[in-house]
Formats: structure tokens, C-alpha cells, sequence
């Protein structure tokens, strides 16, 4: 191995090492943001609207000044309607439909550090799959404040490899989670993640978009005990204006009555 330039002997200046994981730089992903943008012909503010993101974080992430967290990187991917493989894949990797298995060797997903979690992709050569597969190092070990909390649609999990961690959720609820230990929850609810052994726990994590079920339920009118009234129905009809009485004359009841 040359000390200086890092290649194998033999090997051409400037190649990576065959055996070198294959890992998504801030600077190649924020291109891969931008191109998308553009092919829609939006704005960075038009972009901001329909994500949730703002301008600045888009911004800074399309100059790879800024590493996204995944709560702003599946926002941004559902809003400009790219697949999670297609956000992550490796160099000069094109994502296909899932026709057959898809294998991923062994430190061969592809690595993006995120802001508290590094992220290996898994299975990144399939494309529209129903869940998202990674092998998370977590590197957070505090919790800063709100914005660390992350939010999206559907359900996820995790399985701690080694080290132990926290979840942390946004209704102060706190669950440890020591090797072996695994934890299903609805990632709806506002969640984050801290190693708190000394070295920094890995877990291997799976998330999926919204179920049926869950939308149906989420979507659904609520429905209250029979013979009550509704809080929505109360208030429409407490805005109402009441109608004039009208006199009339009492009929003499019939023995039909």
C-alpha cells in the first residue's frame, strides 16, 4: 500500500480499493437534490412549500454544506417523488424494480452520515421496495433540543447489534435498549436516538411507508357514542342563526296519533 496516496501497488493514481465501502458524500447527494429540483423547474422556496424543509436547510444540503437528518431527507425524497434507493445509491448505480433478490455483501451498503445516525443502505438496487433497510452506527449522545426529534409516516424498527442506546420520544417517554434488545413503534411519534454505552452502538433498523390500515385509521371521521352530538356538530350548530318561530295551529289529534 503507497502511504501517500493511499493505492495498492500496481493500482492507478487516484482508483479506491476494490474492497473500499461504497459511501454517498454531502456533495454527491446534494447534486442528486438539486438535478431533481430542476427537472421539476421548481424553486428552492416551491420545494420548501410542498417538503416542510426549509429554504435554508435545502439550500446548504444542495451545496453539501449540510448533512439532513431522515425525517428532512424522506420528506424531500416524497416530495420530489424519488425512491429511497435512487436518493442513496451508489456511483453510477441505477435502481430497478424488484424482479428477483437482491443481495448486499457484507460492508457493500452504502454509507451516508446523517445528523446523529450513519446510515449503511441496504438492498439499494431495488427500487420502490416497502421497506427501508439500514445498518445505523449511532454517534448522537445527547439530546439538544426539539429539532432533534424526528417524525415521518409509517412504522419502524430497530435491534440493537452491540453498545446500548436510548429512544427517546417526544411525549418523554424513554426506552433502553442493550444488545439483542429490539423496539417497534409507529415513527409518527416524535423519536431520537443516543448511544449511552462507551462505544457507539450499532443497530440494525427498518422502516416502512404508512400502512393501509394506519391511513384508514388516521383519515377516518371520528365517531361518537350514539345519541350524542359531535364537538364539530355542536359548533356548527352554536353559529347557526336561530329561525324565527312561526305560530301554528295545533291539529286535535286523531285515534291514528
Amino acid at each position: 500500500m503507497n502511504p501517500h496516496t493511499g493505492n495498492k501497488p500496481g493500482a492507478k493514481p487516484g482508483t479506491k480499493p476494490k474492497d473500499e465501502q461504497p459511501a454517498l458524500d454531502r456533495t454527491t447527494f446534494g447534486h442528486r437534490l438539486r438535478t431533481a429540483r430542476k427537472r421539476f423547474g421548481w424553486t428552492l422556496a416551491q420545494l420548501a412549500e410542498r417538503s416542510g424543509v426549509s429554504i435554508t436547510t435545502i439550500s446548504r444540503a444542495e451545496r453539501g454544506q449540510l448533512a439532513l437528518g431522515y425525517e428532512n431527507f424522506t420528506a424531500l425524497g416524497r416530495a420530489l417523488e424519488m425512491d429511497m434507493n435512487a436518493m442513496f445509491a451508489g456511483a453510477g448505480v441505477k435502481p430497478a424494480q424488484l424482479d428477483g433478490p437482491v443481495v448486499t455483501r457484507a460492508g457493500k451498503g452504502v454509507v451516508y452520515r446523517g445528523l446523529s445516525i450513519a446510515y449503511e443502505f441496504l438492498g439499494t438496487t431495488a427500487a420502490g421496495k416497502q421497506m427501508s433497510p439500514i445498518v445505523g452506527t449511532v454517534h448522537a449522545r445527547r439530546i439538544h433540543g426539539s429539532e432533534d426529534f424526528v417524525r415521518h409516516a409509517g412504522e419502524e424498527f430497530a435491534y440493537v447489534l452491540s453498545g446500548e442506546i436510548e429512544v427517546h420520544f417526544d411525549n418523554g417517554k424513554v426506552v433502553r435498549l442493550a444488545r439483542g434488545d429490539s423496539l417497534y413503534f409507529d415513527s409518527r411519534i416524535g423519536h431520537a436516538y443516543v448511544s449511552v454505552s462507551r462505544q457507539l452502538a450499532k443497530i440494525v433498523g427498518m422502516t416502512t411507508a404508512e400502512s393501509g390500515h394506519m391511513k384508514s385509521a388516521r383519515e377516518a371521521p371520528a365517531s361518537g357514542p350514539v345519541g350524542k352530538v359531535s364537538p364539530k356538530a355542536e359548533s356548527t350548530k352554536a353559529r347557526a342563526k336561530p329561525k324565527p318561530a312561526v305560530a301554528t295551529k295545533k291539529a286535535p289529534r286523531g285515534r291514528g296519533a
